[in-house]
């Protein structure tokens, strides 16, 4: 036989035979999904072939300046036929913010939020052993080992729990000061440090509706409590020494990717609720905002032991990514 083929052949098998085919994992990420609105950008979001869609809130809008949940129910009932079937057939992850809570802007006060929480589990069909089905609020942790990685998301709840923003003038939101005031509350905190404290992967995603780093714009963001963000920013360094620790957020109707010193966060907002064409600018903003229809992507490679963080148009054409080694 030629020796030129045997050694093709003997290439070929070592290629068939390595076991190169294990394959990296895509998580989609999106936020601000109205029901009574089209919904065209899943056809883009289905050609990047994501193994997993992370929702960062306002999933829905059913809340009213009442704050009663039928307009919620209706709403839910609404987005379960406007979701796409093979989007279903994945593994989906949730949080909340405040539309799909039921109170625009809404926190701790909110006097429907046992019936709101109900209802988010229900749609999202969170099985009746999960924490969120017995405990209040629906912060959540969720594992899975991606080619020997280890990868654990830490989804947050920002309302249930949360003290009264402070308003300025022109209704804009400014610092709560207060000692007291608090973001996830006494037991999200403990559970939220004892999950990181006793983590085991290599890489952990944290999820916000809110924003964590921005602190420039006037709306709602962990910045309106400045103790509150200092202690999340103190735990993020304490515990990402030996891992990688990124997070993703929703809620502003705009895009961007931020960073404080190697701690980066990917806003991905919004699905189908495009925002203003002001530009908007942070000291921790990498490049810009972008306030069209637009997902996010985190891709993790193991393989090439790097992360990739990127936001997406309507059409799937990337408008900014980061590749974040680990």
């Amino acid at each position: 036989m030629n020796k030129n083929l045997c050694l093709h052949i003997t290439l070929f098998l070592l290629f068939a035979l390595t076991p190169h085919d294990v394959q990296a994992y895509k998580f989609g990420l999106g936020s601000c999904l109205h029901q009574d609105q089209e919904q065209a950008i899943w056809k883009a979001i289905k050609l990047k072939e994501v193994d997993s869609f992370i929702f960062l809130g306002d999933n829905v809008y059913g809340d009213t300046q009442s704050g009663n949940l039928q307009r919620m129910k209706e709403a839910y009932a609404k987005q379960k036929l406007n979701l796409p079937k093979w989007l279903l057939e994945k593994e989906i992850l949730s949080i909340w913010d405040d539309h799909d809570y039921g109170l625009n802007d809404g926190g701790s006060s909110y006097k429907n939020k046992v019936e709101a929480q109900e209802l988010f589990v229900d749609f999202w069909e969170i099985p009746s052993e999960d924490p969120r089905r017995k405990r209040e609020g629906i912060y959540f942790e969720s594992k899975k080992t991606i080619e020997g990685l280890k990868v654990h998301v830490v989804g947050l709840d920002t309302r249930y729990f949360r003290s009264n923003l402070e308003k300025g003038e022109k209704k804009a939101y400014i610092e709560n000061l207060d000692s007291a005031a608090t973001v996830l509350g006494d037991e999200q905190w403990s559970w939220l440090e004892q999950t990181l404290k006793s983590s085991s992967a290599n890489v952990i995603v944290l999820l916000s509706s809110i924003q964590i780093l921005a602190t420039n714009h006037p709306y709602e963001k962990w910045a309106n409590f400045p103790l509150e963000r200092l202690k999340l920013l103190e735990m993020i360094e304490r515990y990402s020494r030996d891992r990688t620790i990124i997070a993703i957020s929703g809620d502003r109707h705009r895009s961007g990717i931020y960073q404080y010193k190697n701690f980066i966060e990917l806003t991905a907002s919004s699905l189908n609720k495009a925002g203003s064409n002001n530009t908007e600018t942070d000291p921790l903003l990498l490049n810009k905002t972008y306030p069209e229809f637009n997902f996010g992507l985190l891709d993790i490679e193991p393989i090439k032991k790097q992360l990739t963080l990127s936001i997406h148009n309507i059409e799937g054409v990337e408008l900014e990514s980061r590749v974040i080694p680990f």
